[in-house]
């Protein structure tokens, strides 16, 4: 057997033994969301630390774990801090909690983040529907030998990001009140923060916002049939675009700044899907 099929079973068994809990929809929640799965009717969470051979997420602010529950009657499940390729992990274990929450029966996910905008359209508080994504600055999720379990060895990625879940985004939001701007995702390794001139380059190849996570994600989910969408919030102009420095405690409070509306959006968007 493949040894990452392999493992990521492990992982399914792992949860199954602890919970019987059919999710339909996947969510993974970015910087400033992470208290959303706390405020939605919760069945059972389990920590990453309890699942054989999961990796856990390292950075503060994380809790690092499953959250099983309803969101409006919509069964969910919840990861509630992500893991990061900056992190040391391989990008099989970066993408292997979501391919564990397909496996577990969701169909749809829903990716969120916080991403430097580079845009000059964006301002710091924006919320961006991805309409598509660049990934040339990290190693495709689906390098190595394929599982066949999972999908074809050369997936069609000119949808990845569903258009009729884009669509229920953009209704739920303008009838929510919430201005939504569109564009391109471009997704760098980190930790650190892209220089001026990868600005520059994301914005000559077509990106409007720049992060590190979600792009791989999305990559591994439409492989295995996932329906996927995205959303950024844009905490902040990237490098070279103003004269501030970026700085990890002014990105969280811009996240936690339009938190309480960003939640009000994904309940909408559950709900709708």
């Amino acid at each position: 057997m493949n040894k990452v099929y392999e493992k990521l079973m492990t992982c399914v068994e792992s949860i199954r033994k602890r919970i019987d809990f059919q999710p339909e929809v996947a969510l993974i929640l970015g910087s400033g969301l992470g208290d959303y799965a706390d405020e939605i009717q919760i069945e059972q969470t389990i920590n990453y630390t309890e699942i054989e051979g999961f990796p856990t997420s390292t950075v503060a602010g994380h809790k690092g774990r499953f959250v099983f529950g309803y969101v409006n009657e919509v069964p969910v499940v919840i990861m509630q801090g992500r893991v990061h390729f900056y992190e040391g992990y391989p990008m099989s274990d970066v993408v292997l909690p979501t391919r564990l929450m397909g496996m577990l029966g969701a169909k749809k996910l829903i990716l969120t983040n916080a991403a430097g905008g580079a845009n000059f359209d964006f301002k710091p508080g924006d919320f961006m529907i991805i309409n598509d994504h660049i990934t040339i600055a990290i190693p495709s999720p689906l390098i190595g030998e394929n599982i066949d379990e999972l999908g074809v060895r050369f997936p069609d990625m000119s949808e990845v990001y569903s258009q009729r879940m884009r669509k229920i985004i953009k209704d739920t939001a303008e009838k929510m009140g919430i201005k939504m701007q569109e564009g391109v995702y471009m997704q760098f390794t980190g930790p650190a923060y892209e220089t001026p001139a990868e600005v520059r380059l994301a914005r000559t190849l077509g990106g409007d916002a720049v992060g590190m996570s979600t792009a791989c994600e999305a990559m591994a989910a439409h492989h295995m049939g996932m329906e996927v969408c995205g959303i950024s919030c844009i905490t902040n102009l990237a490098a070279g675009m103003s004269t501030e420095k970026l700085d990890h405690k002014e990105v969280q409070e811009t996240a936690d700044r339009v938190a309480k509306q960003f939640k009000e959006l994904i309940t909408g968007i559950v709900t709708n899907i």
